[in-house]
This record gives structure tokens, sequence and C-alpha cells, in this order.
């Protein structure tokens, strides 16, 4: 009886080990399949990527390359400015991770002036600089004494002299480039009078001057493009392509590095061809 006994308390003891193992087992299965779930989630999670801009066509090609990069895991998040200090200063700051507006002088000048770490991405298009007049059709008809408005900030003031000197329009101190000032004019034959106003300003004060050195992002909204209405233009050469542009210590994360890829796509270059192609040409 007693052996009996001893045997029934063994089988009961080596059920309870086996019935132990299988929900160890069962336990580990369950954490194995609950890790490879949250991988998988964490692997399908969105990254945010800021990226400031101000006017089309550039806040265009932003809205283009959203659903492209959506499929990349990139959530671009598009913000608007209002002024051309804002972009530079939000980028520099962190609030944003990118901007999308300016040319490599112009950012030059930003990192001179406050001691900043920007740096371009990648140049997307050439924006034509012209000059423009609602009182004159032709540079002949230009005359002396005439008040020409040009954007305020240091580089595109010496863009636009150095337009103004390709045209044999006035001459510049020499190999001053595109960093000259109004007192770098050596010779200004027709007199021409110099009007510095803020860059967003120069569309609005075309009624007021004789004539206005702008790019066609600004004149596209009068009706204005550099083939038909430019009375002078830069030409097609120019170091001032508008670019993307991040900071030192991001500009190789695979998000921006996968904004560039996808901006410089064939969508985004059909889209300027197709809507942009007398004001905007690809740089890539």
């Amino acid at each position: 009886m007693r052996n009996k006994i001893i045997g029934i308390v063994m089988l009961v003891l080596l059920v309870a080990m086996v019935a132990g193992c299988g929900q160890n087992n069962n336990a580990n299965a369950d954490k194995k399949a609950n890790q490879g779930t949250n991988e998988g989630t964490a692997a399908k999670e969105e990254v945010n990527l800021k990226v400031a801009v101000l006017i089309p066509p550039m806040s265009e090609i932003l809205e283009l390359v959203k659903p492209l990069l959506k499929q990349d895991g990139i959530n671009l998040d598009i913000v608007t400015l209002s002024d051309n200090v804002q972009p530079n200063t939000a980028l520099q700051h962190k609030e944003v991770d990118a901007n999308f507006f300016q040319h490599v002088p112009y950012m030059n000048e930003f990192n001179e002036t406050n001691k900043a770490n920007l740096v371009p991405v990648k140049a997307i298009y050439n924006a034509v600089y012209g000059g423009y007049s609602k009182k004159y059709k032709k540079i002949e008809e230009l005359p002396d004494g005439a008040t020409i408005a040009i954007a305020n900030d240091p580089s595109n003031i010496g863009r636009s002299l150095v337009m103004l000197e390709k045209n044999g329009l006035l001459k510049l101190k020499e190999g001053v480039g595109i960093k000259a000032t109004q007192a770098d004019i050596v010779d200004n034959p027709h007199k021409f009078k110099f009007q510095e106003v803020d860059l967003l300003m120069l569309a609005r004060v075309i009624d007021d001057v004789d004539m206005v050195l702008m790019t066609p992002a600004y004149a596209k909204p009068l009706g204005l493009t550099p083939k038909n209405d430019a009375l002078i233009t830069e030409g097609s050469e120019s170091d001032f392509v508008i670019t993307l542009v991040a900071r030192e210590d991001n500009v190789n994360s695979p998000a921006i590095q996968k904004l560039a890829e996808r901006m410089t796509g064939p969508e985004v270059k059909k889209f300027l061809e197709d809507n942009y192609g007398d004001i905007a040409l690809p740089a890539f």
C-alpha cells in the first residue's frame, strides 16, 4: 500500500514538472512573438522632418515630394515662413531640419554674420535673374539717371551689380565679383541710382522705380518671365542656384539624404520643365 502511495505521489510530481516546462516554453514563445511585433512596429515608425520654405516653386516642390517621402517612412512637415531671414534662423536654432529658399552665397553670408554652420545639401534649380520694368520694353530705353531697385542683402547686391556689369551698364572695381557693393562702382556712365529694398518687397516697388532686378520667383506673380519680359538677364551660368540647405550636424542623416534624392528625382524635373520651364532650370 505504501509503495502504491509513493508511486502516485511521484506520478503527480512528474506531471507537474512536465506542465511547468510547457508553460515556460509557451511564455518564451509569447515573449519572442511580442518582441518581433514590437520590432516590426518600430521599423514602421515614421521619421519626422521639418523643412522651412517661403514661396513657390520651392513650396510646390516640397508638396510634390511629400507623398513620395511618405513611402520612405518620412513624414515631411513643410513650414512656410514670411521673410528671408527666418528660414536660416530656424535652421540654425534646430527649429527645423532643413530649408529650401536660397542660394549658397546667401547661405555663406548668413554663416559669416551669425557664426552658423549651415551647409548645402543639393543644388535644385537655377532661377534666372533678370531686370524688369513696367515703363520700358528694352534696356536701350532706360534713361540716364534711372532708379533701379535691388535686393538689400549683401549677396544679392553683388549679384545685381555683377549682372549690370556683364550687360555693359557699369563697371566695378577689379576682382570684387559678387561681393561688390555700391562703393565698388568705378564707372556709372548712365548715372543710375540704386534703391536697396528687402528681397520680398522687390515686386511691390516695380511701379515706383524704372527697373527692378529680381529672381523669377518674384517676377512670375506679376506675369513676367526672363525669356519674354526681362530687359537684361545674368545668363544660364550662375553661382546662385537655389539649393536645399541643412546643418553640419544633420546633413548626412538618412532622412536629409532621402529628401535630397526625392527633390532631384524625375518627378521634380518633369514638374519644373512642365510648369516653370522658362524661369527655373533643373540643376540635376
